[in-house]
C-alpha cells in the first residue's frame, strides 16, 4: 500500500511508522505540522477514501511547494497491508 506523509528535514522519526515520536518532536520544535496540514486539507466524511487520500496528497504538495520554513518534505513509502 502506498502511503504519504509530510515531515520536516530535521525530524529523525518517520511519521508513517513512528507517529507518536514524530509528533512529539514536531511539537517540541513548535512546527505543529498536523495542525498546519489540517488547515490546508479539505477532507470530508462525505468523500470517498480515495478522494480523501487524493486531497491529503494535494495539501501536502501545496505545503511542500510553498515551503515557508524551507524545512518541509513529502514522504512516499510502500507499507505492507
Amino acid at each position: 500500500m502506498r502511503k504519504i506523509a509530510i515531515t520536516t528535514e530535521d525530524n529523525p522519526y518517520n511519521p508513517l511508522i513512528q507517529f507518536d515520536e514524530w509528533k512529539a518532536f514536531d511539537e517540541q520544535q513548535r512546527y505543529f505540522t498536523c495542525e498546519y496540514l489540517a488547515r490546508v486539507c479539505y477532507s470530508s466524511p462525505n468523500l470517498s477514501d480515495a478522494d480523501n487520500e487524493a486531497e491529503l496528497e494535494r495539501a501536502i504538495d501545496e505545503i511542500c511547494d510553498l515551503n515557508i520554513t524551507g524545512n518541509y518534505k513529502k514522504i512516499v513509502q510502500d507499507i505492507p497491508d
